[in-house]
């Protein structure tokens, strides 16, 4: 934790948890106990965030595509959902944490979204931190989500198709009150963003672990900020631009 230096701390860290199914093959039990102790890895990190400064964590929890997983996994990861909300809600609001949710949430059972929208109100007005967890989500189905609702207000003569710039498509996605990510993180070794965050991400700075999900705890999630500092984020500026910006 010494070294981090909290003057340069990500604003925003993004995380694809990878790898609960494959640990719990590892250690020969069932997918489910893989996603149990995911959710370990999950209340770590939240709570090291909150420590450590973090404004702003996003979760990749359950995507669009994960709905074509066995039925009795789906109602596995529902039931181990809600049992998380219902646990941690006095931790968030004694962190002063805010919770909320980005991706087609109206497709989850009727008894996830009660959970939820209780969790989102009692935590409404925490301002220290905001956890949101990705669910039913996908990046090109929010991108989807948003031309419709730009189209509609073309349709409707609020604005015209020269109206539409970056900033607007941004207001429009799931995520228009959100910083886009400084940093995000990816476990189990894959080299891909599977979907996830796929405007936000434009000059987002990118660490791949081989770590598994559920092993990845709070010394590596350090380093991984750790290394995000070493970074030079120039966003098309040059090395000496930027240095001529900080004299």
């Amino acid at each position: 934790m010494s070294s981090i230096d909290p003057e340069k701390l990500p604003k925003h860290v993004a995380i694809i948890m990878d790898g609960n199914g494959r640990w719990a093959k590892k250690k020969a039990f069932n997918r489910i106990r893989g996603h149990e102790e995911g959710a370990k890895s999950v209340r770590e990190i939240v709570r090291t965030s909150r420590e450590t400064g973090i404004r702003w964590l996003t979760l990749y929890a359950f995507s669009e595509e994960n709905w074509k997983r066995p039925a009795y996994e789906i109602k596995a990861l529902m039931k181990l959902l809600k049992s998380y909300l219902k646990g941690e809600l006095e931790e968030m609001l004694e962190n002063n944490i805010r919770f909320q949710t980005i991706g087609r949430t109206g497709k989850l059972p009727k008894d996830v979204q009660e959970t939820i929208r209780q969790t989102l109100e009692k935590t409404a007005g925490n301002k220290g931190m905001t956890l949101s967890l990705a669910l039913s989500y996908g990046s090109r189905q929010e991108m989807v989500d948003t031309v419709k609702t730009l189209a509609r207000r073309v349709q409707a003569g609020e604005i015209s198709p020269e109206d539409i710039n970056e900033k607007l498509i941004g207001s429009a996605l799931y995520t228009a009150d959100m910083p886009d990510p400084d940093l995000l993180i990816r476990t189990s070794g894959e080299y891909r963003v599977s979907n996830f965050l796929l405007w936000q991400i434009a000059y987002t700075e990118l660490y791949i672990t081989p770590t598994l999900w559920p092993e990845f705890r709070k010394e590596e999630y350090l380093t991984a900020i750790e290394e995000y500092q070493k970074r030079e984020r120039r966003f098309g500026a040059t090395s000496d631009q930027l240095a001529d910006k900080e004299r």
